[in-house]
């Protein structure tokens, strides 16, 4: 089962995503703070993560950069209605090679499903043709 992590201090929004994701074949785990979303990653990876920028304590450009560290291939949708005071961070770390998408709030639950499902097709498509050019 796919696993996902969605790191942002607002309950409510929390929430929200483990409604519209727990009736599918994913394990949903949530963290209110962006240290508490590295140590979930750290512990058991996730295969996808959804990431709020306007935290206090590490922001999710922090929190970003630092995933990027410890999972640099797991893909990152930042989900936030604050993206233009972080725009500068974001393209530095974007210049840096670091991936991520973005996403407005406030997403609907068929939203968060389907860029849930189209992020992790992507990334088993992506290992299978690595499994497949290392058995040629």
């Amino acid at each position: 089962m796919k696993r996902i992590l969605v790191i942002d201090d607002d309950d409510a929004v929390r929430d929200s995503f483990v409604a519209a994701l727990e009736c599918r074949d994913y394990v949903i785990s949530s963290a209110g703070s962006g240290l508490a979303g590295l140590e979930s990653a750290k512990s058991d990876r996730p295969d996808l993560v959804f990431l709020d920028l306007k935290m206090p304590g590490m922001n999710g450009v922090e929190t970003l950069a630092k995933l990027r560290d410890c999972c640099p291939d797991v893909p990152v949708y930042i989900v936030t209605g604050f993206h233009a005071e972080f725009l500068e961070p974001l393209k530095e770390l974007r210049a840096r090679g670091a991936a991520f998408d973005l996403a407005r709030k406030p997403l609907t639950l068929s939203e968060i499903r389907a860029i849930a499902a189209s992020a992790l097709s992507q990334k088993s498509e992506a290992v299978n043709v690595d499994e497949a050019s290392r058995h040629h």
